[in-house]
């Protein structure tokens, strides 16, 4: 039988965490025509500006091929333009538009729904210390990627 301590374990809360408020957040956010893609494309763009396509998928983690059709649906709409690098024929810079507004709000009042229901009975103290805490667990994670595999191939080894 297969055993872990999953009670202990900061990968297995986040990951639920995380499919739990994305399941929340499709709901609040479909009645609306917008679907979950479509909200992290939007989102993406509001943080960064502009990205390409490839960078784009990356961010999103998944195959570009996929964020393709979503893009497709999304230029119908008039959210987005995808425009050739001229240094690189090859990539693709999205933009959101203008026509992506109102998209855009509906897609923002979710979300803080989303956070004050995700954070409900937390006091403010709480909510800081949350997000300075997946701040640093993010930093770990991101922090010479390589190490960290080559850490786990070690603890590997002398168990």
């Amino acid at each position: 039988m297969l055993q872990y301590d999953f009670e202990e374990s900061v990968g297995y809360w986040l990951t639920v965490a995380t499919q739990s408020y994305h399941r929340l957040f499709t709901e609040e956010i479909s009645p609306y025509g917008i679907t979950y893609r479509q909200s992290q494309v939007l989102g993406w763009l509001a943080l960064e500006g502009k990205l390409t396509q490839a960078h784009l998928a990356e961010k999103m983690m998944i195959e570009p091929p996929t964020l393709a059709g979503i893009l497709d649906r999304m230029e119908r709409c008039g959210w987005i333009t995808r425009e050739t690098c001229k240094t690189d024929r090859r990539k693709k810079w999205i933009r959101a538009t203008e026509e992506a507004g109102p998209a855009w709000e509906k897609v923002v009042n979710c979300a803080r729904k989303m956070r004050e229901r995700a954070t409900e009975g937390l006091t403010d103290q709480q909510r800081t210390e949350l997000r300075n805490l997946l701040r640093q667990i993010n930093e770990n994670c991101q922090a010479d990627r390589g190490a960290g595999s080559r850490r786990l191939e070690e603890v590997g080894r002398t168990q």
